[in-house]
């Protein structure tokens, strides 16, 4: 069933440390505090081996973020991005072993001869400059579309093999999602040096690019790998409602748009049907839409009852969705911050904390502390 958790949140403009007050979820008690500010549209963040954290910025900038929450001026060497529309530099991830090879990855969306395009970039993060350098390009996941600038996806992480699974929107062209001649609306997996994978479940169709490992995807903005089972899942923007979360197969077609929970903007359903024959259904639905951005598996020590739930940034109706899980299942909701706050992402910290990316053009960083 259905559960909210409505907080009272006038505190969160303050740019104090600790806020008053302890607030009580259904598992936890925690304060909220602004740990960082001065940030235009944060998208992805991941921590540092020494503490610190690396910050995008929606419009093109990458940032470090001290121990003390204090942001630093933009880093250099940051490839050029198409920041329009929803497009800019978005997620980041690190390298296995970034503690030997330093090498950063970054999403971003491209523009390209024909158009924009999500790409995939790796670079190295100089320890003496602070600065990105060797900047490469891993994929393009074109066709290129010359047409609007939505729908990027752009959400990456590292499989338990060490290759790379990658996120990509359907650029609001929705026939692209069923076309396995394009890399636009999937789930790719790649090796960190971009080959193809030999066992990527297209290999050797001369119908179909290597590179996907699922199709049927509208604009997944959230991937994460369950680390007590150890399946990718994914959420993913319906349009009027039709938000899901999904367990990410092998091959597998997620529907988009044949199948949907979801309407147009102008009323009618995309489809008659929520479920097909070879497609595989959500694992939880949104109706009317939460519009799920990141998503983070939590299994830290500083909220114990919170171990095992999936957090999502929500957009719209603005807030922070907590998911129980057992197994591959999805078995309650609980929702903080309604209606306050638009989040674009969240990363659990050394600490076991919860760091929070505002959606806001005066982004900040805020922080749950256990109460």
């Amino acid at each position: 069933m259905l559960r909210r958790a409505l907080l009272a949140l006038a505190l969160l403009a303050a740019p104090a440390a600790a806020q008053e007050g302890p607030v009580t979820s259904e598992r936890a008690t925690f304060r909220v505090t602004t740990f960082a500010t001065g940030l235009e549209r944060p998208w992805g963040a991941v921590f540092l081996p020494d503490g610190t954290m690396l910050v995008t910025e929606r419009p093109g900038r990458l940032r470090r973020i001290g121990t003390d929450g204090r942001v630093s001026a933009p880093l250099g060497g940051v490839p050029q991005v198409d920041a329009n529309g929803q497009g800019g530099l978005l997620d980041i991830a690190l390298a296995p072993d970034f503690a030997r090879t330093r090498e950063v990855f970054l999403c971003q969306s491209a523009l390209v001869e024909g158009g924009s395009l999500t790409r995939l970039v790796v670079a190295r993060l100089s320890p003496a400059t602070d600065a990105l350098t060797g900047v490469r390009r891993i994929i393009d996941a074109g066709p290129p579309q010359e047409s609007g600038r939505l729908h990027y996806g752009c959400r990456i992480v590292f499989g338990p093999e060490g290759h790379i699974f990658l996120s990509t929107g359907e650029r609001n062209e929705r026939a692209r999602a069923q076309r396995l001649d394009d890399l636009a609306g999937k789930v790719l997996r790649l090796t960190r040096d971009g080959r193809v994978p030999p066992d990527n479940p297209f290999v050797g169709r001369a119908d179909a690019r290597p590179e996907i490992w699922s199709y049927g995807h509208r604009h997944p903005q959230g991937l994460a790998f369950n680390p007590w089972t150890g399946s990718l899942w994914e959420a993913e923007f319906g349009p009027r409602g039709g938000d899901e979360i999904n367990v990410i197969r092998r091959g597998a077609n997620y529907g988009w748009p044949v199948v949907s929970h979801g309407r147009e903007y102008w009323g009618p359903r995309i489809s008659r049907e929520v479920s097909a024959p070879g497609m595989e259904d959500p694992i939880h639905v949104w109706v009317p839409s939460v519009s799920p951005s990141g998503i983070t598996f939590y299994d830290g020590a500083a909220f114990p009852g919170w171990r095992g739930s999936l957090f999502a940034a929500a957009q719209s109706t603005p807030g922070l969705v907590r998911l129980t899980t057992d197994g591959d299942r999805v078995t309650g909701e609980e929702r903080l911050f309604w209606g306050k706050i638009a989040f674009r992402h969240q990363v659990v910290g050394p600490d076991g904390r919860l760091y929070l990316l505002t959606d806001e053009n005066e982004g900040r960083i805020l922080r749950l502390d256990p109460a």
